[in-house]
């Protein structure tokens, strides 16, 4: 089983879009990537907006090979309601869009769908399933929470695995903070785990200190209480240039290596939104 981050916020753009690469089957998840309005009060940098496209390529290059798309909710940075081609002839399973959400997906999730529904091959909805297609099991867990509250709604985590391999992607969780969230990842240890990191670029805002502080444990627990080889944090955590601050204790163990999506495939760290203010000094004329 080959995991291919396609895009990532340490790759420079918002995204978790994965491709999973099997012997007889492939799997896109979360084919999508945006970019912040605005951040530091500024709009996308003319490198983000360029980062983007080349990433959006570069999912749709993999969505021709993958038989089966996955969409765990519907935020602009996990589905993409704008390039139907994608789901062309696709098997799509999908985040429940009646049950366990919020008005705003609940709207995004209606529109998606109507604008597709010729589209897929079949489409079926996920939550708490599991699916068996060529030597390949997918297990969905029940919706968990996007975050530490309930505002932002609910996300489905997924498990594929084979023989040799266990691979937990957990969507965005903010950190593993919720106890069902970490539930599925211990229930179904995997050998490898993409988790959406702690979003410590809001601490004291929208990200509590004591969310901080369930992330790390519960980080910790998975290390200690599994056989995970390899836990890959990005997403909201790369939103933050001084990261790494806040993982010392876990970077500092030897049991399990701790990388970003960037780092996993052999690519420096580009924290784009992170350093957008840096980016307008320093390729200023760009925006002219």
């Amino acid at each position: 089983m080959k995991i291919i981050p396609l895009a990532s916020d340490s790759l420079g753009t918002r995204s978790m879009a994965t491709y999973i690469e099997t012997e007889n089957i492939n799997i896109l998840i979360d084919p999508a990537v945006a970019l912040s309005p605005s951040r530091f009060n500024l709009p996308p940098h003319p490198l983000e907006l360029k980062r983007k496209e080349e990433q959006l390529n570069l999912i749709k290059e993999k969505a021709e090979l993958s038989s089966i798309i996955i969409i765990t909710h519907y935020h602009y940075d996990h589905h993409n309601p704008e390039e139907i081609s994608l789901y062309q002839n696709k098997i799509l399973l999908i985040k429940d869009p009646e049950n366990f959400i919020n008005e705003s997906q609940k709207i995004r999730a209606g529109y998606f769908l109507e604008k597709i529904k010729e589209i897929p091959k079949k489409i079926e909805i996920a939550d708490n399933k599991e699916f068996s297609m060529e030597n390949i099991k997918i297990k969905f867990s029940p919706p968990v929470r996007h975050g530490p509250k309930e505002y932002l709604g609910y996300v489905i985590q997924i498990l594929i695995s084979n023989e040799k391999e266990k691979f937990i992607f957990t969507s965005d969780v903010q950190g593993i903070v919720d106890e069902e969230q970490l539930n599925f990842i211990l229930e179904n240890p995997p050998t490898i785990l993409y988790a959406d990191g702690p979003m410590t670029y809001m601490l004291n805002y929208r990200y509590k200190k004591e969310d901080l502080e369930i992330s790390l444990n519960n980080i910790k627990k998975i290390i200690n209480e599994t056989d995970v080889k390899t836990i890959i944090l990005d997403h909201h955590l790369t939103r933050d240039e001084n990261f790494k601050e806040y993982l010392k204790e876990i970077l500092n163990q030897n049991k399990t290596k701790i990388l970003t999506a960037a780092e996993y495939v052999g690519k420096e760290n580009e924290l784009l939104e992170a350093k957008r203010r840096e980016l307008y000094k320093e390729f200023y004329y760009l925006y002219k």
